[in-house]
């Protein structure tokens, strides 16, 4: 395959989503099938080449930024090729949003999905991938029943369910083999009716979305937060909304508890208008003529891609997340909050119940804790930075306060590597880190793909 080594297509992949961390790599290679991908590792585990592939480009953390090496770009491999209703097998370079708008005219819809639509399929089924169905279907990742693979050493495999090396794959933050294609779980296509309640209190909040979540009451559930002072419970309905036993509170009270408070917080009343101002970017996504009709919404791919990247997007992007156990859920809410205060004017909280399929070997180093839980817990701490810059190091101190967090109430997270490596033996001990990482050295003796960012480089010699 031919490397593009002038400097305006190496310069297209300086950053990624977060557009904290910045690279430059020595050549970009557009992979348009299997071949040449395998060709690119094969190369490069000759030569000791770094590879660091990238899909929709939209990590936080710099992981799939390259400073040197081959950047591995893979959205040119972007078909559907077979659907039979019950699966579609799809190239890996695909975004979510093009396998919905080749699933639709099927009547068909994909099963669970990252939130931001141009995320890819091969990037997403490699890291986990939470949508608001995700109390009941689990994550994008547990809708792989098979994957084409090129192994780090350039071998073209495809393994299914039940394969030691599909579980190594998934979840495997890239470390493990280059997904190609993968045959996802898929389910007849539904409107939504999305509900919103509101609450004063995190911990109530949280209690009624656990709770709805273990009784399988919603279709679809999730909590989003405007600092602490709105906290908003979603509820998504396929089919006719249910009257469900909640401990909400009225919205005239919830507002005049926010006026009250700001009463006697006079030097708070800027908070009004950034909290006005959201209200008029949020509530209008969930009434476009466009995509809902009759209270219902026809396309939450779209609705729910553009609502929560507008919302959180920014000039730059940071969202440390928390995977905990439902016993902590509430502590980890409340102190992640107080760590978001001292260090942002603004921030916002989405919090989501995440279904586990057992014990699965994919799950051991991954965002999904080793607990007896059916679900895990997770929650995004994300800055809203109201066109405000911080430095990097801002960032990353507010980073590591939230990550401890985590390692103190025995949690994991959903992003690995780039800048919060250090954690990651901190988090699941040298024993399993050095297995897994033992596991990688097999595949990967050169340690080529995707080199430094969850697993440090041998010593030479």
């Amino acid at each position: 395959m031919h490397l593009r080594t002038d400097r305006a297509s190496r310069a297209c992949y300086r950053t990624d989503g977060g557009q904290i961390v910045y690279g430059f790599p020595d050549s970009v290679a557009h992979a348009r099938s299997p071949e040449d991908v395998a060709g690119v590792l094969r190369n490069a585990q000759r030569d000791g080449t770094p590879v660091t592939c990238r899909g929709g480009g939209l990590t936080t953390e710099g992981e799939s930024v390259a400073a040197r090496g081959i950047l591995l770009d893979l959205k040119g491999m972007h078909r559907l090729i077979e659907c039979d209703g019950k699966t579609a097998w799809v190239e890996a370079g695909m975004t979510w949003h093009q396998v919905a708008e080749a699933l639709r005219p099927l009547g068909l819809d994909y099963t669970s999905a990252p939130l931001n639509m141009l995320s890819s399929v091969g990037g997403t089924l490699g890291v986990g991938g939470i949508d608001v169905n995700s109390p009941r279907h689990g994550c994008a990742a547990d809708q792989a029943v098979e994957l084409e693979v090129v192994t780090p050493t350039g071998e073209i495999v495809r393994v299914k369910e039940g394969d030691e090396y599909l579980e190594r794959v998934l979840l495997g933050y890239g470390q493990f083999g280059v997904i190609t294609k993968a045959r996802i779980k898929v389910r007849t296509y539904k409107p939504m009716t999305v509900r919103h309640v509101l609450y004063t209190n995190i911990g109530v909040a949280l209690e009624d979305m656990m709770r709805l979540v273990e009784q399988d009451a919603v279709d679809a559930c999730a909590i989003l937060t405007l600092r602490d002072d709105v906290i908003a419970l979603i509820l998504g309905f396929e089919g006719e909304p249910k009257a469900l036993p909640l401990h909400d509170t009225a919205e005239p009270i919830v507002y005049a508890k926010m006026a009250a408070r700001f009463a006697l917080h006079p030097w708070r009343l800027r908070d009004v208008g950034f909290l006005l101002r959201r209200k008029n970017d949020l509530l209008p996504a969930l009434h476009n003529p466009l995509f809902v009709r009759d209270g219902a919404v026809h396309d939450r791919t779209v609705v729910f891609s553009r609502l929560i990247w507008k919302y959180w997007g920014g000039p730059q992007v940071v969202i440390p997340d928390l995977a905990i156990t439902r016993a902590n859920f509430e502590a980890a809410a409340r102190r992640g909050i107080e760590v978001c205060k001292t260090y942002f004017p603004y921030f916002t909280l989405y919090a989501v119940m995440i279904r586990k399929f057992g014990d699965r070997p994919r799950y051991e180093m991954s965002a999904i804790p080793a607990t007896a839980d059916d679900h895990v817990c997770g929650i995004e701490f994300s800055p809203l930075l109201e066109g405000a810059r911080y430095s990097r190091d801002h960032f990353q101190r507010f980073k590591n306060a939230i990550y401890d967090v985590g390692l103190e109430l025995g949690g994991s997270y959903y992003r690995f590597g780039g800048v919060m490596k250090p954690y990651v033996r901190r988090m699941f001990g040298d024993k399993m880190v050095n297995r897994h990482r033992a596991m990688k050295q097999a595949l990967d003796p050169a340690f080529i793909l995707n080199r430094d960012v969850v697993f440090d480089r041998p010593e030479a010699g």
